[in-house]
Parts: structure tokens; sequence; C-alpha cells
């Protein structure tokens, strides 16, 4: 083989070389920085279930006059949204889900990430008025306090 040959077969061996190493160079870039992307996506779309379990607790409130109680509460808010005549009429507007999620009032107190606990729901209703504390089991994410007024219905991620 001589010299002019090698060297080609070379070239062509270093060229496909050099695009694999390039592929994998921006795969190594590309993809960390996608987890993040759809991290933020995902905690995105459990604060705002958050906030719809807060706007349906809030509801509750007005209609019946107080919060559910702690035991069986978010049992019983599930219960409100799908028999409440003013809930049920309005809410695809009032819970509208984020994508790519639809509207289900089974799924209202579920985080939407997997494995989709159910958020935590605890009510102080030795005070007045009475405060609700709505936490988020996968995250530090809760909205509300049992001691202070001024945090009702407030998030801690503002």
């Amino acid at each position: 083989m001589d010299l002019y040959t090698r060297n080609n077969i070379l070239t062509v061996i270093l060229g496909i070389l050099i695009i694999l190493l390039s592929y994998f160079l921006y795969r190594s870039i590309v993809d960390p920085y996608q987890e993040v992307i759809e991290e933020r996506e995902m905690v995105e779309r459990e604060r705002h279930r958050m906030e719809l379990v807060r706007d349906a607790l809030v509801q509750y409130r007005n209609r019946r006059g107080n919060f559910p109680p702690t035991d069986g509460g978010l049992d019983s808010l599930v219960q409100f949204v799908k028999t409440d005549e003013f809930v049920v009429e309005r809410a695809d507007s009032l819970f509208a889900f984020m994508p790519p999620s639809s509207y289900d009032a089974d799924s209202l107190v579920l985080s939407p990430r997997a494995p989709h606990n159910e958020f935590e729901y605890t009510l102080n209703d030795t005070i007045r008025p009475r405060l609700y504390l709505l936490e988020n089991p996968g995250t530090g994410d809760k909205i509300g306090d049992l001691q202070r007024t001024t945090l009702l219905n407030a998030p801690n991620w503002n």
C-alpha cells in the first residue's frame, strides 16, 4: 500500500472518529440540561396541582363553612368536587390541569410525579380561623401553616 492510499484511509477513519466523539460530547452537554428542564416542568406541574387543591379547599370552606377534617379530609374534598353542583358545573375551568394531564376529580389530590403519592393534609381546628397545611411528601413544597394565620392559603415557594 502506498503512502497516498494509507493517508486517505487514516483521514477517513479520523474523520469518522471526530464525528463520533463530537456526537458523544454534544450528548454529554445536552442530556443533563434536558433532565434539568424536565425536572423544572415536573416541579411546576406539582405546584400547580397543589394550587388546585388549595382552590378546592377554599371552595369547600366557602360552600360548607369550614375546611374538611384531617382524617379523610382529602377524600371528602374529592367527594365534594364530584358532587357539589356549583363546582361540578365549573370544574373544567376551576381545576384546569397542566398538560399532558387532563382534569379528573379522583387525581386532584395526587402528585403528577410517579409514584403519584397523595398530598398530605392536616387541619388545625384548635384556633380561629382554622388553619390547614397541605404538603407534597416528595418535596418540601407546602401550602398554608398550622400556627401562623398570615400563611393561610400561602405557598412556601413564592
